[in-house]
C-alpha cells in the first residue's frame, strides 16, 4: 500500500488527514525504518508494508468508536506505537499513554514523540498487570494489537478502562480465544458489545476488532498477578 493508496482506503473509514498529518506519519514511517537497523522493533521494514500493516491496520480501529469523543486512551504492550502513536497523530484531541515493559521500545517511542513534536502523550516503562493495579477506572479507551491471549489480556486491560468506557484489542482470527474469555470478561463487569471482522487490503488474513463495554467498576482482587493468569491459560491449554 503506497502512500496515496493509503489516503484512499482511509476514506473509506472516514478519516481524512492534513498535509501535516501526512507528513507525520511519514517521518515516523522513514524513522522506524533507519531505528529498526539497529534495534529490533518490527520485521515490516517495507515502507508499502508500514503504511498497510502498521498504519492502516491500527486505524481500522475507529471501526469500533467515535474517536473524536474519546479523552483518554491508553495502549497496552504499545511496541513501536501501534496502534496507540498512530491514533495520537491522527486524532490529537486524545490524552495517550503508551505502556511498555521494553526499554529499548520506550526510547524509541519517545524519540519519535521528540522528533514529531507531538503534545499530551507519554510512556510508561512497566508490566502491564503492576501499572492496572494503579490506575483502575480510568480510562475512556484501553487498547492492545496482537498482544498475548485475550483471556489474560482482558484481565489485564478491562480494569483500567473507566465505567462505560471501551476495551478495543486489535487480534487475528479470535474465535477460539474469544470462547474462553466470556467468564473473565463477566467477572470485570463487562459485556462484548460487538465484534468486528475484516480483512486488510490485498491481504487475505483474517482482523477482529472486539468492542468490550466496562458497565460498572473493577471488583476488588482484579487483577491478579501475572503468574496466576497466566497459571488459569495454561490449565486451559492443557485441557484442550
Amino acid at each position: 500500500m503506497n502512500k496515496e493508496d493509503f489516503i484512499k482506503e482511509l476514506a473509506k473509514l472516514n478519516i481524512k488527514l492534513s498535509d501535516e498529518q501526512l507528513n507525520k506519519l511519514e517521518n515516523y514511517a522513514n524513522f522506524l525504518i533507519e531505528y529498526n537497523k539497529h534495534t529490533n522493533l518490527t520485521t515490516i521494514t517495507d515502507i508499502n508494508d508500514i503504511y498497510l500493516k502498521h498504519f492502516y491496520d491500527s486505524l481500522t480501529i475507529v471501526k469500533a468508536t467515535d474517536f473524536t469523543r474519546v479523552n483518554t486512551l491508553i495502549d497496552v504492550g504499545s511496541g513501536a506505537g501501534f496502534p496507540g502513536l498512530v491514533i495520537k497523530i491522527v486524532f490529537p484531541n486524545i490524552n495517550v499513554t503508551l505502556l511498555d515493559s521494553n526499554n529499548k521500545k520506550i526510547t524509541f517511542l519517545n524519540e519519535v514523540i521528540s522528533l514529531l513534536k507531538l503534545e499530551n502523550i507519554k510512556t510508561v516503562n512497566s508490566r502491564s498487570e503492576d501499572y492496572a493495579l494503579k490506575h483502575l477506572d480510568e480510562f475512556d479507551v484501553v487498547t492492545a494489537r496482537a498482544v498475548t491471549d485475550l483471556q489474560g489480556l482482558t484481565e489485564i486491560c478491562l480494569p483500567m478502562v473507566k465505567v462505560g468506557g471501551l476495551f478495543i484489542p486489535l487480534k487475528g482470527n479470535v474465535d477460539e480465544e474469544l470462547k474462553y474469555s466470556y467468564n473473565i470478561i463477566n467477572k470485570l463487569n463487562g459485556s462484548l458489545v460487538n465484534n468486528i471482522d475484516l480483512t486488510l487490503p490485498d491481504d487475505v488474513s483474517k482482523r477482529s476488532i472486539l468492542v468490550i463495554k466496562k458497565n460498572s467498576k473493577t471488583p476488588s482482587g482484579y487483577p491478579r498477578s501475572y503468574s496466576k493468569i497466566k497459571n488459569d491459560i495454561e490449565k486451559r491449554s492443557k485441557i484442550k
